[in-house]
């Protein structure tokens, strides 16, 4: 990698002490403190290299940002630097640029943002020091790769790709050329409809950028989704750079694995890097496309430390670097959509399969009047056996995992709940015929007890119905179809994702039931009907985004169906078979939910129309918690001069979240919000340094969520 645009190292001249040269370096650290730290060295330091700064007792890696000539304090309370790496080049400007630019847009410190986005090895002082560092993480994997004879032999030109036996119909074909012919950067927003083909666009716009000699960034929302994904990228591109063109990125990895794949990338020897949200901040020295696919999805907005979305911060890095962006999805975002239609992004459509087959029927079950045995009409229960007879498929979807959300006394109402949480407790069924019940807010689990807690009572019976309370009730009406079941419980074990997902694909299985990892993605070419169980529940949530998740959600589990076959069809239970949502749902009509989203959204001035920030505050009681937000809402009022942009900024009154204790921790939430982005991004530079000084004062953890994704 280049780097000669770099500043050179700074001297300072000789320090009498030592009676050599010495030279200043401005460190960002990963500590929840504001700026960055001076350190003195006895030997040259560049920008973007990486360093070991000791921190009170603490050794911890660093990334220089500054060579001052002079430091900001007294160079004889300067500490030294305990080592300058240098196992990799400095960090490469544009990488440094998209860290300087999520640290004033989130507001965060900036080695919050810049140490995190690197591989643990890479960040961690015991990496390098103590007898077992063996001269670094970098040094002991080169070793290893090399005993193995895996390093990867590095790209020269546009190395023949394998031809492409995959002919495009006529608006995959208009998407790609679309895609080729953009100049610099640009957003496409690639709209296809389930089974339409949006992965072969990808491929052939890939295709076209490796061909030049450039690197793709390719982005899913979920771990479960690379996969598939993988074998397809290895498959078509296998003779590309002697068979080492892909890397994969995410958290599934072991620290080794992802160091390998960051480093592949970094160099430049890995053309593809396949990835999660963490992949966006990866080092790529000749990136030539980004490609976010299911760029609505949840999983790309980080939910702790920053918060921050990788589908934005991707449409910054390809504005940063002039290169194109494709963000691909059945049902866009509302912002999203909203930019294609105000003309800031470039939209392009894919209206119909691309094996020419019919889009399913989707068929609202009305249960208002039904009598429902363990969840299920008898309708669904009749249609699943039709397809089975028919030795086609059946997903029995279901976004809720477990035996059974709750765990109830019919003597007296007793109800399980945690003891930490203000929520209830889901009981699980674990091997053996055992049972437990474990909170899914703070991770804690207890035995089922054998009597009521309140009165005695040994009649506990479960209310509601998890996946496994699905399996269990399949399993004794069809006992003879084999059933799978993929969550996060079955799941969790490295590898067995894949494991299943490809049972399903080979025909091993009858009846998958699901949650929403099996709703996006997969191409099952043998699944004739989708049962929605529960959809309901998300109708009247209280964030206003629940509509919009429901719908994408919907949308994507129905397109599961009829990809390779006419007549395959969707059933869905609700009791509100006329709400706006599903009747979009049965036209497959995004279009049409879109524009009656969007103007209940313009109405009520919400976003895409505002742009928001959510202050969220922890404290062992709700009124300390409560009390900081009171200050933090008064504080900009009386100090306006500070605060000039206040009368374009609401704050609304501080509550306590819809689910306030979670591990004996209780929390409550101050939202703001604006209807400029400039104005809110100002005000909120001031009012983060006052939160600072404050939350030291009131003794409160607390987090400020730029672009909120759920309040």
């Amino acid at each position: 990698m280049s780097h000669s645009s770099l500043p050179p190292p700074s001297e300072s001249g000789p320090d009498p002490k030592l009676g050599q040269a010495v030279f200043y370096a401005r460190v960002a650290l990963d500590v929840p403190l504001p700026g960055l730290f001076d350190y003195c060295s006895a030997q040259p330091v560049s920008v973007g290299q990486r360093v070991i700064a000791p921190f009170g007792p603490r050794q911890l890696v660093g990334v220089v940002v500054e060579v001052p000539d002079k430091p900001g304090i007294e160079p004889g309370q300067l500490r030294p630097l305990i080592q300058v790496l240098d196992d990799l080049p400095a960090m490469p400007v544009d990488w440094l640029r998209l860290m300087a630019f999520a640290s004033r847009y989130y507001h965060r410190p900036l080695g919050e943002v810049m140490l995190p986005a690197l591989p643990p090895p890479l960040r961690k002082a015991s990496s390098y020091t103590g007898k077992r560092s063996g001269g670094g993480p970098v040094l002991r994997l080169e070793k290893r790769l090399k005993k193995a004879g895996a390093i990867a032999s590095g790209f020269s030109g546009a190395a023949g790709l394998q031809t492409d036996a995959h002919q495009l119909n006529d608006e995959q074909q208009s998407a790609v050329s679309a895609i080729a012919a953009m100049q610099g950067h640009g957003v496409v927003l690639l709209r296809g409809i389930t089974g339409s083909g949006k992965t072969e666009v990808y491929l052939h716009a890939a295709r076209k950028v490796l061909d030049m000699g450039r690197q793709v960034l390719f982005m899913v929302p979920e771990i479960n989704l690379t996969p598939q994904l993988e074998g397809v990228l290895r498959a078509r591109f296998a003779d590309f750079s002697g068979g080492h063109a892909l890397a994969v990125l995410h958290s599934g990895l072991s620290d080794g694995e992802r160091l390998e794949s960051w480093l592949k990338a970094a160099r430049g020897d890995a053309r593809i890097l396949l990835g999660t949200r963490m992949a966006v901040t990866t080092p790529m020295p000749d990136l030539g496309l980004i490609i976010v696919d299911e760029e609505h999805d949840a999983s790309y907005k980080q939910q702790d430390g920053l918060r921050y979305s990788a589908r934005d911060l991707a449409v910054w890095r390809g504005h940063d670097l002039k290169v194109p962006v494709v963000l691909g999805s059945a049902t866009p975002s509302l912002e999203s959509w909203n930019h294609a239609v105000q003309g800031r992004y470039t939209p392009l459509e894919l209206t119909r399969r691309a094996r020419e087959t019919p889009m399913p029927d989707i068929k609202m079950v009305d249960t208002r009047r039904l009598r429902l045995e363990q969840g299920f009409s008898p309708q669904v229960v009749e249609a699943i056996e039709q397809r089975l007879q028919a030795n086609e498929q059946v997903l029995v979807f279901l976004n809720r995992r477990g035996y059974a959300p709750v765990l109830r006394c019919t003597s007296c109402g007793w109800v399980s709940q945690c003891a930490h949480c203000t929520a209830h407790v889901v009981l699980h069924r674990m091997q053996h015929g055992r049972a437990r019940l474990q909170c899914h807010h703070c991770g804690g689990y207890s035995p089922v007890p054998r009597a009521c807690p309140t009165c005695g009572d040994m009649d506990l019976q479960p209310m509601g119905r998890g996946t496994q309370r699905v399996e269990e009730f399949l399993a004794e009406r069809f006992p003879d179809a084999r059933i799978s079941r993929i969550d996060a419980d079955s799941t969790r074990l490295k590898g067995s994702a894949e494991r299943l997902f490809s049972e399903v694909h080979q025909g091993d299985v009858d009846i998958l039931v699901g949650t929403q990892m099996v709703a996006k993605g997969h191409d099952f070419a043998n699944l004739g009907l989708v049962a929605v169980l529960n959809a309901d529940s998300m109708l009247f949530a209280q964030d206003f985004r629940a509509p919009e998740r429901l719908f994408a959600q919907l949308m994507q589990v129905a397109g599961r169906a009829g990809r390779h076959r006419a007549g395959a069809q969707v059933m869905l239970q609700t009791d509100y078979p006329d709400q706006p949502v599903y009747r979009s749902l049965q036209r497959h009509d995004y279009k049409g939910f879109a524009d009656y989203a969007l103007g209940e959204r313009e109405a009520l001035g919400l976003p895409p129309f505002s742009y928001q920030a959510l202050l969220v505050a922890e404290g062992r009681e709700l009124a300390q918690a409560l009390t900081f937000l009171e200050q933090m809402r008064d504080l900009p009022a009386s100090r306006p001069d500070t605060y000039p942009t206040l009368d374009q900024v609401m704050l609304y009154d501080p509550v306590p979240l819809r689910i306030v204790r979670v591990a004996n921790i209780e929390r409550a939430q101050l939202l703001v919000e604006s209807p400029s982005r400039p104005a809110l991004q100002r005000f909120l530079t001031q009012w983060n340094e006052d939160l600072f000084q404050a939350g030291r004062q009131a003794r409160v953890r607390y987090s400020l969520e730029v672009d909120p994704f759920e309040i």
